[in-house]
């Protein structure tokens, strides 16, 4: 909405302008991303596919409310939405990782992302995949910088404060800017970076409209006696707008509907200034102007008249009418009997509470624990009981305490405790409080559950996986709750471990190229190499699955999950010390563990052999070496020469054998 001036004139002929700042309202991004969800909404109505945005499309309520009677629904991730479903991805944008999600989980995708954020994604994923350190000037928690940084494979350092800014030291920085902060902020943050890091690339990526309607706001604020700011309670950007009018006018309000409006206060001022959020429709804004220009146009005491007339026509309106069914109400106990409480409602009628709809916390006569004039809520069960009373219950108001739990459990992803009551088709009824809900069989355990019999009566802390509380359906999943503890193991474990400790695992499984190891909940791998100095065919020549090691870590990958063990490594490697353990003259036993033309190779230990020449085996002249010794036969030698240079030993087996009569002779004449 571009910049425009409405002139008002009081009773008196004090004359008012209302001016509204350049380029308050919906964006080029919001409203691109409003227009594609209302086309689905139009294009998938009566198909029997539903339609979702992950998140609120926009941070202003009236715009989703009107959504939701359209049709469109809010989903947060992309495994709350049934397979086949529409989902919207909003101006914000997602992370890469959610487009992986949403094909595995079959949904169509219409893709809403501002093309000015994804020009923030493409920069952030480029620098990451080129080596670089990305920096992200934003909120960390914006639904937008959570988008840019799953681009960035979530490497990024997001800074959202000049201080946190030098935290940051000695690297080589791209950085790219959340589109709807403010250019002082960025410009601060990256002369903080500039001190102590070098600066590769600076993108100033705060999207010109934001710029433009931050100025415009700010230039207004300077000139007006108020300012109203018009935006949803969680929009970011018009958080920033109250920031900056706040600097330079006092008086500024935030106004989020009609409600919000201080008419009294406009009614006093002469130039009054109006700036709004991306995210607020240009209708609201005309509103808005609508309600103060009839305010000023009537005189502040008629104003107030009217403000209290409206009040009470209000207390005749709500006296006359009668609670609808589902509505929640307040009213006095004026009366208390052993089987129902009394209350009035403030209507024509008064309300009744059985005592089978109390829902009491503690053991007691209804008599003892109510009174007379004490204050009571309820729900509306009947407006009629047929005695002519409003049938409410504390019961059932319970249960809608259980499910805003139950709600708040699902928005802030915590865990609850339900018990499992029994079995049904694909899973159990699980219940929390007063509210049944549903667990898949394959969300009842981090391994495979044929039968739930050993669940029933147990209590399991599960998380919130849906709620449809219109439906009375909720689902939860405790697999997802051992899935997050061990996650939270596993993370304490990693931080505990460095390269370089010893520490005690068990064989869990074998691979033709080694073993896997728990090294106290983590998997580790124990490569063949690792296992021994000596050769291994398999891991199984040396370990038994059960088997208790002290294993060396060897190198770690927390990105990919992965630990290098060592087993060898606790073993000093034999050449040594062979010193210390062998000398040329010394008879060993070994194993022959490889024949050649020209000798056979014995095994003195793991990661040592020896050679026998040919020459060495036998006095006699051989000339099959096979035909004498064989693979794996046990056998005495006697060392010739240790070579430790070239680790090198050369052995004979001859040496340790009987010489022939003729030979002993003729060794005896030589010596004569």
């Amino acid at each position: 909405m571009e910049k425009e001036t409405v002139r008002v004139h009081r009773n008196d002929g004090t004359e008012v302008t209302i001016t509204v700042a350049d380029h308050a309202g919906f964006c080029f991004g919001v409203g691109r991303a409003l227009d594609k969800t209302e086309e689905a909404a139009q294009r998938f109505s009566g198909s029997g596919r539903k339609v979702y945005t992950c998140g609120s499309l926009i941070h202003n309520k009236l715009v989703t409310d009107e959504l939701l009677e359209k049709g469109v629904g809010t989903i947060h991730k992309p495994e709350e939405a049934e397979p086949g479903s529409v989902v919207i991805v909003r101006a914000h944008g997602e992370p890469a990782r959610f487009y992986d999600a949403a094909t595995q989980h079959s949904l169509e995708i219409i893709d809403a992302t501002c093309p000015f954020v994804q020009k923030v994604q493409r920069l952030a994923g480029e620098a990451i995949k080129e080596g670089h350190d990305v920096v992200i000037v934003g909120d960390p928690k914006h639904p937008e910088v959570i988008g840019i940084n799953g681009w960035a494979e979530d490497k990024a350092y997001v800074i959202q404060t000049p201080e946190q800014a030098e935290t940051v030291t000695g690297k080589e920085l791209v950085i790219v800017s959340q589109t709807t902060i403010r250019k002082e902020l960025f410009d601060e943050v990256v002369g903080k970076l500039e001190k102590n890091n070098t600066i590769l690339k600076i993108n100033n990526t705060i999207c010109s409209a934001t710029s433009e309607r931050q100025n415009a706001c700010e230039e207004l604020a300077k000139k007006s006696d108020l300012m109203v700011v018009i935006g949803g309670k969680e929009s970011s950007n018009t958080k920033k707008l109250w920031e900056i009018s706040k600097k330079y006018c006092e008086n500024t309000y935030f106004v989020e509907n009609l409600d919000d409006l201080p008419l009294k206060e406009v009614a006093k001022c002469c130039k009054i200034g109006v700036a709004a959020g991306a995210s607020t429709p240009e209708r609201i804004i005309k509103e808005v102007i609508a309600a103060m220009s009839e305010a000023i146009t009537k005189d502040l005491e008629m104003v107030e008249e009217m403000n209290e007339m409206e009040a009470m026509m209000d207390e005749i309106e709500k006296s006359l009418r009668l609670p609808g069914r589902g509505e929640i109400v307040t009213g006095e106990i004026v009366h208390v009997t052993n089987d129902y409480v009394v209350v009035n409602l403030g209507c024509k009628k008064d309300g009744v509470i059985p005592k089978d709809e109390m829902a009491l916390e503690q053991e007691g006569l209804l008599t003892e624990l109510f009174k007379e004039g004490d204050e009571i809520q309820a729900k509306v069960i009947k407006t009629d009981d047929g005695d002519g009373n409003i049938l409410l219950s504390k019961k059932k108001l319970q249960v809608n305490e259980h499910w805003d739990e139950i709600n708040a459990a699902l928005d802030d992803k915590e865990v609850v405790n339900v018990k499992i009551v029994k079995e049904v088709k694909g899973g159990v009824i699980a219940t929390y409080k007063e509210v049944s809900g549903f667990i898949p069989m394959s969300q009842l355990s981090d391994h495979f559950v044929e039968k739930a019999d050993e669940f029933i009566g147990k209590v399991l802390p599960v998380k919130v996986s849906r709620v449809d509380q219109k439906r009375n359906k909720a689902v939860f999943s405790h697999k997802a709750f051992l899935a997050e503890e061990k996650a939270k193991k596993i993370a304490e474990i990693w931080d505990k471990l460095s390269v370089g400790d010893v520490v005690e695992g068990v064989v869990m499984r074998f691979t033709d190229y080694g073993a896997f190891v728990d090294i106290g909940g983590l998997d580790g791998l124990l490569h063949i190499s690792e296992i021994s100095w000596g050769k291994l065919k398999h891991p199984q020549e040396a370990l038994a699955i059960g088997d208790k090691i002290n294993v060396k870590i060897l190198s770690m990958n927390a990105e990919k999950g992965k630990i290098s063990l060592g087993l060898k490594q606790n073993m000093p490697e034999p050449w040594s010390v062979i010193d210390e353990k062998y000398e040329v003259g010394q008879v060993i036993s070994g194993k022959v563990v490889q024949i050649k033309d020209y000798g056979a190779f014995v095994e003195l230990e793991p990661g040592l052999d020896g050679l026998v020449h040919i020459s060495e085996v036998a006095y006699k002249r051989v000339t099959n070496i096979a035909d004498e010794i064989s693979v794996g036969q046990e056998v005495s030698a006697k060392i010739l020469e240790i070579d430790k240079d070239r680790k090198r030993i050369s052995l004979s087996i001859k040496e340790t054998l009987e010489a022939p009569v003729a030979e002993a002779a003729e060794e005896a004449a030589d010596e004569e």
